[in-house]
């Protein structure tokens, strides 16, 4: 386990045992998938808002139902049930690039194709999950799908840990160029940045999260988490510097809430849905405020 986190949990339970924090995080398995909302909170906010502006909320679905077909896939080949990574890495990646290159290769338009693959990998991992089902724990399949903070594991935070670091790392140098890309490729073409070689990189990333958020927030739950949020900022700001802020703090927030609400008042609510329920409700705030405050009916206007 990573001395960090040790010292992370040692802190925490002290606090509690003070009396400092709730009791509720006095349970190690809490503070685990509290750290891990901590790490997805901010990045999934952030990239959520190119989702949102290149539309390609229905491609994040896709690869999150491409999710269940590797873990069905894992599972078959002899991969551990409970952390089948190397199975859902690998299909999730594979699916993300054969439905990019084939997008980019065609005249059919790409919600179409995108549908096309989703069904496909729908259809498929329901097929091999129900043959799975009779080898595994249900409950385990359960956690891959919707989420749940009894399962994040001190390998699933080594793994996020390193999705995120690889992603900060590819997003710092190149978050300029991914944007205008973005915003408008014809320009972005036109300065000289590699459009369609960002648009690989950035559908792995998506694969990479999805499969690094699955204990969290569950494979079927993740593009909800890119999208809600970025739709939420968009209903309060109009800069671009505005969108990714808000977008990152109504992910991190929700996240954080998700993860802490249920285990405080017990309720029997997988952390996945509580997280995107808190998400919904602040898209439903910012929707209210954006139909009725003065200044958004005069922008409108």
């Amino acid at each position: 386990m990573n001395p960090l986190y040790e010292s992370i949990r040692r802190t925490v339970e002290e606090m509690v045992v003070a009396g400092t924090l709730p009791q509720a995080l006095g349970y190690g398995f809490v503070v685990n998938a509290l750290l891990c909302a901590i790490f997805i909170g901010p990045l999934l906010g952030g990239i959520g808002t190119m989702v949102v502006v290149k539309r390609m909320a229905f491609f994040s679905q896709a690869v999150g139902n491409a999710a269940m077909t590797g873990v069905a896939a894992g599972i078959l080949l002899g991969e551990s049930y409970t952390q089948p990574y190397i199975s859902m890495f690998g299909f999730c990646i594979l699916f993300a690039l054969v439905l990019n290159y084939t997008r980019n290769r065609t005249r059919m338009p790409a919600d179409t194709l995108i549908g096309v693959f989703l069904c496909v990998s729908l259809a498929l991992g329901s097929s091999l999950l129900l043959y799975v089902s009779a080898k595994v724990n249900t409950h385990v399949l359960e956690a891959v799908l919707f989420g749940s903070i009894l399962t994040v594991s001190d390998t699933d935070i080594n793994v996020l840990l390193l999705v995120f670091a690889l992603c900060i790392a590819i997003i710092v140098p190149l978050f300029n160029q991914m944007l205008l890309a973005s915003l408008n490729p014809s320009l972005a073409g036109v300065r000289g940045v590699r459009v369609k070689l960002l648009e690989y990189v950035f559908v792995v990333m998506i694969a990479l999260l999805t499969v690094a958020c699955v204990k969290i927030i569950g494979a079927v739950l993740v593009e909800a988490l890119l999208l809600i949020p970025a739709a939420a900022a968009r209903n309060l700001v109009t800069s671009v510097r505005g969108f990714i802020l808000w977008s990152i703090g109504f992910s991190t927030v929700s996240c954080l809430l998700g993860v802490y609400i249920p285990m405080h008042w017990d309720l029997a609510l997988p952390s996945g849905g509580a997280i995107i329920l808190i998400a919904a409700t602040f898209f439903l705030i910012t929707t209210i405020i954006r139909s009725t405050a003065s200044r958004f009916r005069e922008a409108r206007a």
